[in-house]
């Protein structure tokens, strides 16, 4: 990042965190993509919080921006199961910040599992979870009662701008290494399985790129909506994904199981906007499929009389790319410490909660006066 980007940048999260200061002293543990420009976050969780530790998704790393950030903070591996398992969650919390008020920040639902043990046994006090997700927030909704204030930025209208910027770079990466492969994807059959935010943007990109989309949804008002956006809709994802060329899941649930793979069509692409381990059942197939690496992120699946490609390894594939969606990202960014802010003061009672309309209405003033210039 240039110094005046870097300049602005800061410039902006000051302003922020001048607008929500936080209230008591907590220490936030932070599971992040530790892309380029996450440091100037990072810095400006350290002025509203302690941060204990960083916990990068092991998917989506720079590598010098994680060496820059092990200067500065305290870098641990980030796992599914380091917070499945609740005994082993709760000592390392005791670990990383025994005894301090703590404020949790998720992408994905990883604390999920363990927040209700976490709640009631650490010797401190979590005062909440912030998360970022729409996977994640459907992770926390389904839990009955939640035992802590659990703040999602997931739904926020912040984020939309995001969101259809993030559906654009998923088709810019997959057309990239599907091309870097000596292909192109132009006037083939898409099936794009999630109709959300990213899905729909992911579904307009592609066909502003003269594909065939079809969408499925497991939710029939979502495939009511694609079919008034012009889009052919399946009834099921076996029928979906028989006749397509491409792939792209965007459901931020498990989108693939291991019969859904037999279904698709030989020499199909298939790629995710999301973890593999939280969209595609690819585990599944070891031991059935062979697996060939034929490209830079991009792996064979080969059974007798079958195949197909998986890029990026199944994970999130505009992060070949770095993700980039520019200054949008900064705005579900101010979101997140508005929330911790929010949450240093007690602001909300255990359940999930959105950030109320007049604080996201300030985040947009101050993005507009540091950024629409």
């Amino acid at each position: 990042m240039e110094s005046p980007e870097r300049a602005r940048l800061d410039a902006f999260f000051r302003h922020i965190t001048a607008q929500f200061p936080a209230g008591e002293q907590v220490t936030s543990l932070i599971i992040t993509h530790l892309l380029p420009e996450r440091p100037a976050f990072l810095r400006a969780m350290a002025s509203t919080s302690t941060v204990g530790a960083v916990l990068p998704k092991p998917k989506s790393i720079d590598q010098p921006t994680l060496e820059d950030v092990r200067l500065t903070y305290d870098v641990h591996h980030l796992s599914r199961d380091l917070f499945a398992d609740s005994t082993r969650a709760l000592e390392y919390l005791e670990d990383t910040a025994g005894g301090q008020h703590v404020v949790l920040m998720d992408i994905g639902g990883y604390f999920a599992p363990c927040l209700a043990t976490l709640v009631e046994k650490f010797s401190g006090r979590v005062l909440g979870v912030v998360e970022d997700t729409e996977n994640g927030h459907q992770r926390y909704a389904a839990l009955d009662p939640l035992p802590c204030p659990v703040v999602s930025v997931a739904r926020s209208p912040l984020k939309d701008c995001e969101d259809h910027l993030v559906g654009r770079s998923i088709v810019f990466s997959t057309d990239a290494l599907v091309r870097a492969r000596g292909d192109i994807l132009t006037s083939r059959n898409a099936c794009v399985i999630g109709f959300g935010k990213i899905g729909r943007a992911i579904a307009q990109a592609l066909r502003a790129q003269d594909l065939r989309v079809t969408v499925y949804d497991t939710d029939p008002v979502k495939r009511v909506q694609a079919h008034s956006h012009g889009f052919r809709t399946s009834s099921t994802t076996t029928e979906a994904v028989r006749d397509a060329e491409l792939v792209l899941c965007a459901t931020g649930n498990l989108a693939l199981r291991q019969d859904d793979f037999a279904a698709m069509r030989n020499g199909a692409y298939l790629a995710s906007v999301t973890s593999s381990e939280d969209e595609l059942e690819l585990g599944s197939l070891h031991g059935l499929y062979q697996r060939t690496p034929v490209g830079e992120h991009l792996t064979r699946y080969e059974i007798t009389g079958h195949y197909f490609y998986v890029l990026a390894g199944g994970g999130a594939v505009n992060f070949v790319h770095g993700a980039a969606v520019g200054t949008y990202i900064h705005l579900v960014q101010a979101e997140i410490l508005a929330a911790t802010a929010a949450l240093s003061h007690s602001r909300f009672q255990p359940g999930l909660h959105d950030m109320p309309p007049p604080d996201r209405q300030t985040i947009a003033r101050i993005w507009l006066d540091h950024f629409d210039r």
